[in-house]
């Protein structure tokens, strides 16, 4: 039995909670988890449809893309989750979706406004977008890394979004709340007038979640 079997097992979880929340389709989309100590990422393989999808699909790899484990390729952004990783030794979790509200403002290159108090314990403020990186290659982590040192996640140019966490528990809530604020802004911006919280006050409840 691998070393990795738990791990492997809570990540495909969370992966299929994810598929069934919508947070991606089809294929598209990916989750990861990496451990700082032994240096080994588990990730999502690429092109292996989520409805199906078995422990044993979950490739094992290192950061440099050295693959111990499993039958297919990972998934196609295992750069991107490999640079964050290494930029960000708080971070243990990765989840990358296209959840179609986000990934709209992602198209728009609009940044997602603190509108909603959860924004502030969950995603540190407003959802700001990534510049625009070519898909699978590290240079569309390097541009998510310029925003999440300040932010639970972001939106990628022309591409979906990534939520990242010290655990895969922590990372996926935050894909739900950044899902959840899109959505609510696209139905309050066809409302007509959005208003955002004041600055001043995302800033106290800010110290106010340190504390």
């Amino acid at each position: 039995m691998s070393d990795y079997t738990q791990r492997k097992a809570e990540l495909l979880n969370y992966t299929k909670q994810s598929y069934e929340e919508a947070l991606f389709a089809g294929t598209s989309g990916n989750l990861s988890t990496y451990d700082h100590n032994d240096g080994v990422m588990l990730i999502t393989p690429s092109s292996v449809a989520y409805a199906t999808m078995t422990i044993d699909d979950i490739m094992a790899l290192r950061l440099d893309g050295t693959i111990l484990e499993g039958p297919h390729r990972p998934s196609s952004e295992w750069r991107m989750h490999a640079e964050i990783y290494k930029s960000m030794p708080e971070i243990g979790s990765i989840v990358h979706t296209h959840s179609p509200y986000a990934t709209s403002f992602a198209v728009s290159n609009e940044t997602i406004p603190v509108i909603l108090i959860e924004m502030i314990p969950f995603l540190k403020g407003d959802i700001q977008v990534a510049k625009f990186a070519m898909p699978g290659t590290a240079e569309v982590g390097i541009e998510a890394i310029k925003i999440l040192k300040d932010r639970n996640s972001c939106l990628l140019a022309n591409h979906g979004t990534v939520a990242v966490g010290a655990n895969l528990s922590q990372a996926h809530i935050r894909a739900v709340y950044v899902e959840d604020a899109a959505k609510i802004y696209s139905l309050a911006k066809g409302n007509g007038n959005v208003v955002v919280i004041p600055d001043e006050y995302v800033q106290i409840m800010l110290e106010r979640y340190k504390k």
